[in-house]
């Protein structure tokens, strides 16, 4: 992993506290205007929690709207290194616990990965992990079980790389399962389950793979 220079670090702290600031500043005004009486400091303390999520959100939109991570490699000492940096503190200081905790229920996850940029189709869902959700593309009744691991990232060495993963309609992957970057899932397939899927592994519509590294099993008969 690169060391990140101090002008990423800048501008996410000035983000972060103003996401706080605003966080708190809007529980409090908004609890007083409830008679919570002996609650109220427990009602301002989740409340805070809310906002502050919701005010990283929106200004972690409006960066990624600004300065978009495009496909490909990023260059040292470049403006894409410049956002990639400010991106990964946002994603190790804010949504990392937030999407590691566990305590989401899966439509709420759903709207999370929505709202960090994932384009996910009608009915899909996800139990498992979903990195850089700006360049993951899932189709309409698709699910991802368990612990499954989406990663349109590589860090090979010192090179840094993103590239698209997309999953069509109505694919299955099974608990465990792990996309690497570049992937491209067809229609109707089925992922197994703890299967590895290699780097730029391209499955066509209604087939069946598995293993590690995960191999053509056979065409779906259904």
């Amino acid at each position: 992993m690169r060391k990140i220079s101090i002008l990423p670090i800048i501008v996410f702290i000035a983000l972060y506290t103003a996401s706080i600031v605003i966080g708190i500043y809007t529980a409090m005004n908004v609890c007083d205007l409830f008679h919570l009486a002996g609650y109220r400091e427990i009602a301002i303390i989740i409340s805070s929690i809310t906002f502050f999520f919701a005010c990283l959100i929106l200004f972690y939109r409006i960066f990624m709207r600004t300065f978009p991570l495009t496909k490909g490699l990023v260059k040292t000492n470049s403006r894409e290194e410049f956002i990639y940096n400010v991106y990964v503190l946002f994603y190790i200081m804010g949504f990392n616990s937030l999407i590691r905790s566990h305590i989401l229920p899966l439509p709420a996850l759903r709207m999370l990965y929505l709202a960090l940029g994932a384009k996910i189709g009608n009915n899909s869902y996800t139990s498992g992990i979903i990195y850089d959700p700006m360049f993951v593309k899932i189709g309409e009744n698709t699910l991802l079980g368990q612990n499954s691991l989406l990663t349109p990232h590589a860090i090979e060495s010192k090179h840094i790389s993103y590239d698209f993963i997309t999953i069509g309609d109505n694919v299955t992957v099974g608990a465990n399962a792990i996309l690497m970057q570049g992937v491209s899932i067809g229609n109707n397939a089925i992922i197994g389950a703890s299967s590895l899927v290699s780097k730029g592994t391209v499955i066509g519509d209604n087939e069946i793979w598995g293993g590690v590294p995960a191999k053509f099993i056979k065409m779906r008969e259904d």
